[in-house]
């Protein structure tokens, strides 16, 4: 099987947002990355806008030629955003305001999030998009994520990313492995992603379980040397 590729354009925005200035625009970034192979655009507007903007989305929703995933927070605000744009999948992201970047999965074990999740579910459904949910890999996590009723789960490869001994990434490994052939098997569309660059992604492509891995940081940071299409390609050529 060979993995699709989801590129995340937010550290585009992340420059841009540094000197509130136009420039550099996600929107042509997300047509160039599709061009080099990109098989899905993926971004995260946050609450406290610190990259992406709302103009952007509704840009983007009329320009990417493959899918638009837009990762949220299980906010009201949030949800208001989705049913305006209609992007082709929403992914379900827990969020704190200090954090640097998302620090985990959407813990679906608790009961104020997950009474947060259902109550959203029937919304999310309505717009006609795919509703996934991202989480630690953990088998609870699975189950959680059928019972809530999302067609897709992309497991947060955090700790497999930042293991520091060959012995913890390997249980890391087997940890996503597991819960990745459970989800499989249930009927859920599996992604993965969170930590991941050129030199950590193989050992998961070779799983086999994958369908799409989805990368931001690691190929915006190379395209500053490389170009973005390059940059693309080269992680596509990674997952083939």
């Amino acid at each position: 099987m060979s993995a699709e590729l989801g590129v995340n354009i937010d550290h585009v925005a992340t420059v841009r947002q540094a000197r509130r200035v136009s420039y550099p625009d996600p929107v042509p970034a997300a047509a160039v990355a599709e061009m080099a192979g990109a098989d899905q655009i993926t971004t995260h507007i946050r609450l406290d806008r610190r990259h992406i903007q709302e103009r952007d989305l509704e840009l983007l929703v009329r320009t990417v030629q493959t899918r638009l995933n837009v990762e949220m927070a299980v906010e009201q605000e949030m949800l208001a955003i989705a049913e305006k744009i209609r992007p082709h999948q929403i992914t379900l992201v827990p969020e704190r305001p200090e954090e640097i970047t998302t620090e985990g999965g959407l813990d679906l074990n608790r009961p104020s999030i997950r009474a947060s999740v259902d109550a959203a579910m029937p919304t999310l459904r309505g717009l006609g998009c795919t509703v996934a949910m991202f989480v630690d890999p953990d088998l609870s996590q699975v189950e959680g994520t059928l019972e809530c009723g999302a067609g897709a789960i992309e497991f947060n490869t955090a700790a497999y990313a930042e293991a520091l001994s060959e012995d913890r990434r390997q249980v890391e490994l087997e940890r996503i492995r597991s819960c990745a052939e459970a989800a499989r098997a249930a009927g859920l569309y599996v992604a993965a992603g969170h930590g991941l660059h050129y030199h950590n992604i193989a050992d998961l492509v070779d799983l086999d379980l994958i369908e799409e891995f989805n990368i931001g940081h690691a190929i915006i940071a190379r395209s500053i040397f490389t170009g973005l299409d390059a940059a693309v390609r080269d992680m596509k050529a990674l997952l083939a």
